[in-house]
């Protein structure tokens, strides 16, 4: 079995780094080449940036930006946000970029993930999943940082994303993200129960014993963005990552 991972989900806005509430409240908490610096410090397993707005503003990935940080990072990182052609992940892989996130391009065009897994290979392929609950609590596919209810069924996409060839999925809780109450393991529980593929776990985490709740319910990896951006009950900005007995430890 694989050694789980903890991913610091980092949110590009901008020329700087935030951190949203239910994917709303953009609070900018640095720049993203400082930031990158630090975990190198602090030797994170990889870092995750998600462009929030590329997709809102139909733009491409702002190239030069992520040639930066993928020239200043001593992990692997992966990137998300406007990549809709084939073209555009080649480009992003030879900045350095190692793996390519897709949610609203993925629901849209399913094509796209099975193209760019012919091309580059299943491990370089995050497929996203936002997910909102309703009000009955059932859980709804959404696109677009959740401003569209796509309709689908969350299980059956999970499945569909593997079977088009992505090599991991992204499970993001609107409704947990930002609030550092723990991860939605019912969520979690129902999608890494109907697939072979990793499911990394994102959305609400505030503690170590968070992240390893998260793995217990199935996922392969605990992403998070508050937990390693703030610090105490005020939320002051803190670029942080726990040490590898800590982790250890909240993997047991």
């Amino acid at each position: 079995m694989l050694q789980p991972r903890a991913i610091p989900c980092l949110l590009l806005k901008g020329d700087g780094l935030v951190k949203t509430v239910r994917f709303g409240r953009p609070k900018y908490v640095g720049d993203p080449i400082n930031a990158v610096k630090l975990f190198n410090d602090l030797e994170a397993d990889e870092l995750l940036f998600l462009d929030i707005t590329a997709t809102i503003e139909r733009r491409e990935p702002d190239y030069q930006r992520i040639r930066d940080i993928a020239g200043e990072a001593f992990m692997p990182i992966g990137y998300g946000g406007g990549v809709r052609t084939v073209e555009q992940a080649r480009t992003l892989f030879q900045l350095g970029v190692e793996k390519v996130a897709l949610t609203t391009a993925a629901e849209e065009n399913p094509q796209l993930v099975t193209d760019l897994a012919k091309t580059f290979g299943s491990q370089s392929i995050i497929a996203g999943l936002d997910v909102k609950r309703d009000w009955f609590r059932r859980p709804q596919l959404t696109t677009r940082r959740g401003a569209r209810r796509t309709g689908r069924e969350v299980v059956g996409y999970a499945h569909e994303m593997q079977e088009r060839g992505a090599g991991e999925l992204l499970l993001h809780s609107i409704d947990r993200d930002g609030m550092q109450l723990g991860y939605d393991l019912d969520l979690i529980r129902s999608v890494s129960g109907a697939v072979n593929i990793p499911v990394v776990a994102c959305g609400g985490a505030g503690s170590l014993a968070h992240l390893g709740e998260a793995v217990r319910a199935g996922a392969s990896a605990s992403a998070a963005g508050s937990l390693f951006v703030f610090t105490g009950p005020h939320r002051a900005v803190l670029i942080n990552y726990p040490s590898a007995s800590d982790l250890a430890s909240a993997f047991l």
